[in-house]
């Protein structure tokens, strides 16, 4: 299985970045959330500082899932999906590939450049280690757990609006250990890297479970 789910992540891979504008839109996004942020919050820079990592984690967990109705979409319409549930490889691995080529091309690149955007409000610096760390780590859950969503509503009439309502109450506890992985100046060394560990672990139940519901959603659907 491990040759299918590589063959799986390069097809989806290369195909993320023939079609092009998940990353582009998604990296508009996060551009415009961090310049119109400060203007709506004002030219306090102690508040704008104190507030950056919170800022920078709601802006990646939106970033990352403005693209996520994308996973399934394409390969619904034109049939690809069906062979691949006729294939030999279980439903399961073709979600845990498609939730990492997801993070490959859209999760990854906005937890690299997310952080040193972050400059931009003010965010210390002596974070952008551990905020790199944190946000390389919670943007595979996110991932997971958009794939999940977009699992289940593939075929779905305005699908986004869906996966925001069902992942959002999930990505939750993603954003609380993620900011106080990354806010270190805030509690602690320790308190950070509690989070941290926390935050690995949600990230290993995502990778069990999500593929698990994934394939679950995707086998209904493809009666």
């Amino acid at each position: 299985m491990t040759g299918a789910l590589a063959a799986l992540i390069a097809r989806d891979v290369r195909l993320a970045l023939r079609a092009g504008g998940g990353v582009g839109a998604a990296l508009g996004f996060f551009l415009v959330v961090v310049v119109f942020f400060p203007l709506a919050i004002g030219p306090d820079q102690a508040f704008l500082r104190r507030i950056a990592p919170g800022a920078m984690w709601i802006a990646l967990l939106l970033s990352v899932l403005l693209s996520a109705d994308r996973i399934y979409t394409a390969d619904f319409e034109d049939g690809s999906l069906e062979v691949m549930a006729l294939g030999a490889a279980p439903l399961e691995v073709v979600a845990l590939a498609k939730a990492l080529a997801h993070w490959l091309t859209a999760g990854l690149p906005l937890a690299v450049l997310a952080p040193p955007l972050g400059l931009m409000l003010n965010l210390d610096i002596t974070l952008l280690p551990g905020m790199i760390a944190a946000m390389l780590i919670g943007s595979l859950a996110l991932s997971l757990l958009a794939a999940m969503g977009a699992a289940i509503t593939v075929g779905l009439r305005k699908g986004g609006l869906l996966i925001s309502l069902l992942i959002l109450p999930l990505y939750i506890p993603l954003l609380i250990f993620g900011v106080s992985a990354s806010g270190a100046q805030v509690g602690g060394a320790s308190l950070a890297s509690s989070a941290m560990a926390i935050l690995g672990a949600i990230v290993l139940l995502a990778v069990v479970v999500a593929p698990l519901a994934a394939a679950a959603a995707l086998r209904a659907h493809l009666r």
